[in-house]
């Protein structure tokens, strides 16, 4: 079987920009009623975390589809998809069976985001692309550093879209 990772890591990337597009519409939302579980955050803020994570992937998919894509380029882009495996986990999964609440972006995490990655990851191994124990370090130092950068990317979106603009913006299109 001939696997082709520029075209999976292209399909995984789909994947992602799906499940960032599902929780960019109903993850604000819904925050606002999972106190206690989740800090709220305002559309704006989310959806400008949402639109910068997924423009990035797609840089890094792009330089990691490239012929000369480097070897920390191709550990960046497996890393990248082992942050969102463990994210399709924690917080998606955990927290929809804890609350027995659909935590939005669960769906697209699971039948698109889980399978897709865990292919693009099989096929990155068995080719050779990138090696099991360097991925063991490389994957979780990812996954942090997305982790830190969340908050960061949520602070400047609450700059960026401040909720009393989104208020005012709402009434003035109600009228």
């Amino acid at each position: 079987m001939h696997v082709n990772l520029v075209d999976l890591s292209w399909s995984f990337t789909a994947a992602v920009i799906l499940h960032n597009a599902e929780e960019a519409l109903f993850l604000p939302s819904w925050s606002e009623q999972a106190r206690g579980w989740y800090r709220p955050v305002s559309k704006g803020a989310f959806r400008f975390t949402a639109a910068v994570v997924s423009l990035a992937f797609v840089i890094l998919t792009l330089a990691a589809s490239l012929e000369t894509a480097s070897t920390p380029v191709r550990y960046l882009f497996a890393g990248y998809v082992v942050a969102m495996l463990v994210n399709a986990a924690i917080p998606h999964l955990v927290v929809t069976v804890a609350l027995r609440r659909y935590m939005p972006g669960t769906i697209t995490a699971w039948l698109l985001v889980v399978p897709m990655g865990c292919l693009y990851l099989w096929s990155a191994v068995h080719t050779s692309a990138v090696e099991v124990r360097t991925l063991l370090w490389v994957g979780p130092l990812v996954a942090l550093c997305l982790l830190a950068t969340i908050p960061v990317l949520f602070r400047l979106g609450r700059h960026l879209f401040p909720r009393s603009h989104q208020a005012q913006a709402c009434s003035l299109t109600k009228r």
